[in-house]
């Protein structure tokens, strides 16, 4: 299995109907559970054994080979892509194949990656940011023996809102920040989802999203570094019917791994994308970004 990463608050003036407040709904309960199951499934991805939670250091390489403790051989990269050179005995798994000695990665496109297996661990191999990284995930790593899930906001169906999606006439090449200082990415911004929620008319810009005519979108809110974690907050909108008709469920606002953390690259949203209202469902901040008390 693939340990691939994943990644406008403003008045539209747009005529959309205000989401439906439904707590007596005789469906509560499916809702509930629903959101129950998607939860729990959520989680057993991240805390997969060469999920996020799995990795156990971020190491960005240059053009002189550097050694790390937690992989093995001398690792570098330069205008022909990413290399190791393996110490004598040393035996990595790559596509099905084992290698040894001195290996070429090759030139590893943009948001791409190749994982290399070496024992019971996957050393992820990727571009992010335009620089290439080595990521070892190791099944024992103390952060995924120790994870007991994500806090999350009760399910509550007034959180799923109608709203309809805006493409714009071109992508607009947008270029946003990441959890690592310094580091920028840039995604394609094929259009925006405008909506009403709490009497406001808002929007959202969106990025393509993992299936073909999905997006993701990533956004803040008055929740954020409050309730929820800081940086950022994604949530995933299916495609659109052929009126652009879409439905936002808040319910399913999730963390991306930098929320878990520090050896992920995220995106942060990009500057529109800060909604005015707390938007009080979906994912809290994790229970391993809680501030230590004495």
């Amino acid at each position: 299995m693939s340990v691939r990463d994943v990644p406008d608050a403003l008045a539209t003036g747009t005529d959309l109907p205000e989401n439906p407040d439904l707590p007596d709904s005789p469906d509560a309960d499916a809702f509930a559970a629903e959101w129950e199951e998607w939860h729990r499934g959520k989680d057993a991805r991240l805390a997969s054994e060469h999920g996020f939670l799995a990795i156990t250091s971020l190491n960005w390489l240059t053009d002189e080979p550097q050694r790390f403790p937690d992989v093995p051989g001398a690792w570098a990269t330069g205008p022909d892509g990413v290399t190791v050179e393996l110490d004598e005995g040393a035996e990595l798994v790559v596509d099905g194949t084992a290698v040894s000695g001195r290996y070429a990665f090759g030139d590893i496109p943009e948001r791409g990656g190749v994982d290399a297996v070496w024992g019971d661990t996957v050393i992820e191999v990727a571009k992010r940011g335009g620089h290439d990284i080595v990521r070892p995930r190791h099944p024992d790593h103390p952060l995924r023996a120790d994870f007991a899930g994500t806090p999350a906001y009760a399910p509550d169906p007034r959180w799923v809102v109608p709203g309809r999606y805006e493409p714009f006439d071109e992508p607009r090449p947008t270029t946003v920040g990441a959890s690592v200082e310094g580091l920028r990415h840039v995604y394609d911004a094929p259009g925006r989802i405008t909506f009403r929620l709490d009497g406001r008319d808002l929007s959202l810009t969106v990025f393509n999203g993992h299936a073909p005519g999905s997006f993701t979108v990533l956004f803040t809110d008055a929740t954020s570094g409050v309730t929820t974690y800081a940086a950022n907050r994604n949530l995933s909108v299916a495609v659109p019917g052929p009126d652009g008709a879409v439905v936002l469920d808040f319910n399913r606002a999730t963390n991306l791994p930098c929320a878990y953390t520090d050896f992920a690259t995220c995106p942060l949203p990009p500057a529109e994308n800060r909604l005015p209202l707390a938007v009080e469902a979906g994912e809290k901040t994790p229970h391993e970004r809680e501030p230590v008390t004495t």
